[in-house]
């Protein structure tokens, strides 16, 4: 990791009180869903007819403290103590801050909570390496949050620098947060600790222990039948680090799970893009690895650098994937897991349980969840349902879906949108855009009412390095290489966003547009 990705609107049925106050409907997770589909199909206001330069821009902006790598999220009718009810949007920030603003107006904030605790800070970045640049100046929140709407509540982790200049500490925190306050909730938050029995720290050691400072939780978190998850991978390969991941019970915060990809070896982040764990109907769970160790083909081993993971909800590996040229991938640091995998619809044909993803080498790997394939050490990757190599570009983050076409935007490509059928992808793209995008590419979502009206939004952020705009793509998704709008065409400047954020992800929903920069909080949508 040298380098930084149901369907969308969740109804709640049934008859509740007012006194209540659960939400109606809302984007509660990275990208809309579990199986990590990107999918919004209730969208009705946003379509391929009113999404054009003249009909579609920017309403506002709200201002925020630091950078906001985590998707806003979205949650509709929230009972705003002595402020009525406003439909919310919830954004986190890198100085570990959570606002929740109006999603419909501009304003002060309905509330903001800071995370911080013992008179802490955000964790410089100077604290690790002054090389390291991944994030800059400061580390807070930087992994999506999830929220329970049966709970109304919000989870995030924060990163926190704390204690005297000379021995400072550094904590890694979950909170669980009212999402009506921004209280914190369930006797929150709790530490994030664990020690696991492996060699991979080198010397004599026995024991791994979690590294507060060195890990990153760069994934969404994942909240799955009452656990939420959350998963860690490094800052620039400072050593030593392991991919982790934890499970917490929502409603006692208790830690419930640990699993460690490299417990005897090193490396094996799991970061993907930002992109969160994705889980199935069975309540698996599924993550991609980046470089680091591999010996799982040996007995007895359980190193998994550059693998695709299935893990059954307490966090004992149930299968894997791992590339044949392994090797290969990780001496030349093109991690798979800069990618994040997707779980697809299912599907007609022989193998209807699909898993799709790609890495930094830009292959597309389809895999039968019920038989991932694991490793073969041959030429090739016939044991698998399908690989499509070096079919993209070099590719973060998470893959979208909608109406049997699957959509990826690689770094130095363009987006490209391959068709499904009969449990397979097309060799090349049913269609493809015109404009290459520079790093990191994109994570793309797709709004659509239903079957019809589909869109696929795209934020370019090639620019973060040099401090320059974001710019909102927006393409028919029947047909990608038609674009319907981009945040440059307005004159005057009128649509242009704030600073780009390495692999931000648009929220659609309700007919605006979120997109989170490093000091504000954009809004776009049909113009007034």
């Amino acid at each position: 990791m040298r380098r930084f990705l149901p369907a969308l609107i969740l109804c709640l049925t049934g008859s509740l009180p007012a006194s209540a106050q659960i939400p109606s409907q809302g984007m509660f997770t990275y990208h809309n869903d579990l199986a990590r589909t990107g999918q919004n199909l209730n969208e009705t206001i946003l379509t391929p007819g009113t999404v054009t330069s003249t009909t579609f821009g920017k309403l506002f902006a709200d201002p925020v403290d630091e950078q906001i790598y985590a998707q806003p999220l979205y949650v509709a009718n929230v009972a705003i103590p002595d402020q009525g009810i406003h439909n919310v949007v919830y954004v986190a920030t890198e100085n570990d801050t959570v606002y929740a603003l109006d999603a419909d107006a501009p304003g002060a904030p309905l509330w903001q909570t800071s995370l911080l605790v013992e008179g802490g800070t955000a964790v410089p970045i100077s604290d690790l390496d002054p090389t390291c640049t991944d994030l800059v100046p400061v580390i807070g929140v930087t992994g999506t949050p999830v929220i329970d709407p049966t709970t109304n509540t919000l989870y995030v982790v924060a990163k926190t620098k704390e204690g005297p200049s000379d021995i400072p500490a550094y904590v890694q925190r979950l909170h669980a947060l009212d999402i009506a306050t921004g209280a914190e909730k369930f006797g929150g938050p709790v530490t994030i600790a664990a020690t696991v029995p492996g060699t991979g720290d080198g010397g004599k050691r026995t024991t791994l222990t979690f590294n507060p400072l060195l890990q990153l939780n760069r994934p969404g978190l994942a909240l799955v039948n009452g656990v939420v998850y959350i998963a860690f991978g490094s800052h620039c390969d400072i050593d030593p680090f392991h991919g982790w991941l934890f499970g917490y019970d929502a409603g006692l915060l208790t830690q419930v799970g640990v699993f460690v990809t490299t417990p005897n070896g090193r490396g094996g982040s799991i970061w993907q893009g930002g992109g969160s764990v994705a889980a199935d109907a069975g309540n698996n769970l599924y993550v991609m690895t980046g470089n680091g160790t591999f010996d799982a083909y040996l007995p007895g081993a359980m190193d998994f650098g550059d693998s695709v993971l299935k893990l059954f909800p307490t966090l004992t590996l149930a299968d894997y994937f791992t590339p044949f040229d392994q090797d290969y991938l990780e001496a030349i640091d093109l991690d798979l897991g800069s990618g994040a995998p997707m779980v697809l619809p299912d599907q007609a044909g022989a193998v209807p349980h699909l898993l799709v993803g790609a890495g930094k080498e830009g292959t597309i790997y389809l895999l039968d969840r019920d038989n991932l394939g694991q490793f073969c050490g041959c030429s090739g990757d016939g044991q698998i349902v399908q690989s499509i190599p070096f079919a993209l570009g070099i590719h973060f983050g998470t893959p979208a879906v909608w109406n049997n076409l699957v959509y990826f935007l690689a770094a130095f490509d363009v987006l490209k949108a391959f068709s499904i059928s009969k449990g397979h992808l097309s060799t090349s793209p049913a269609s493809q855009g015109t404009t290459a995008f520079g790093f990191p590419g994109a994570t793309v979502s797709v709004s659509a009412n239903g079957a019809t009206d589909g869109i696929v939004w795209a934020v370019e952020t090639h620019a973060y390095a040099k401090h320059g705009p974001a710019v909102l793509h927006a393409y028919d998704a029947t047909d990608v290489g038609t674009e319907l709008y981009n945040s440059t065409q307005a004159d005057g400047g009128r649509d242009t966003l704030g600073p780009a954020v390495k692999f931000a992800v648009p929220t659609v929903v309700n007919g605006k547009v979120y997109v989170g920069t490093a000091n504000e909080l954009d809004v776009f949508g049909v113009l007034p």
